[in-house]
């Protein structure tokens, strides 16, 4: 005897590769990479191949030249801190400004331009201190009082997490 049919699985198929076209179609339509549905408990995700984006976004941001120009400054900057406490680990002399935001800082506006500040600088409230690029967009972090920057926590080119501290205020 054969086994019964179960036609609302069929039916349901029919139905998820109908939405998946559908959504498809909607990519093909717009300038969307990607698309997320979610009806009754199933989440279907459409998503263009990331090779066509990538590469015109890889031309167009900063981090592949700036990496090179910078690869000294890092370790100059890294060594700051460390020489002005040759005893060992201390507690942080100073303000902390934090990471607005995800993203990756970059200490200079083009590679290979002098950095908008370094250890000793004295520095503005509302002066530009760094950049961080999140989402393709160059976000200046300014200085949120008068002070002296006593040291840059993190180097050129380097991936930064939402409150990470980036430099230290006198």
């Amino acid at each position: 005897m054969p086994a019964p049919k179960t036609p609302s699985k069929t039916a349901s198929s029919d139905t998820d590769a109908k939405l998946v076209r559908e959504l498809a179609d909607i990519l093909n339509d717009t300038s969307l990479t990607e698309i997320e549905v979610e009806r009754s408990g199933l989440k279907i995700r459409v998503s263009r191949a990331a090779a066509a984006v990538a590469a015109p976004m890889h031309f167009a941001a900063p981090a592949p030249m700036a990496a090179p120009v910078a690869a000294a400054a890092p370790t100059a900057i890294a060594a700051q801190p460390m020489s002005a406490d040759p005893a060992g680990p201390a507690p942080e002399v100073g303000e902390a400004v934090p990471s607005p935001m995800v993203g990756t800082v970059y200490l200079q506006a083009t590679p290979g331009a002098a950095p908008f500040v370094k250890a000793g600088d004295s520095v503005k409230k509302g002066q530009t201190l760094l950049i961080i690029e999140a989402m393709k967009t160059m976000n200046p972090i300014a200085a949120p009082r008068d002070g002296k920057v006593l040291s840059i926590l993190v180097g050129d080119a380097q991936p930064v997490e939402f409150g990470e501290s980036l430099l230290l205020l006198e």
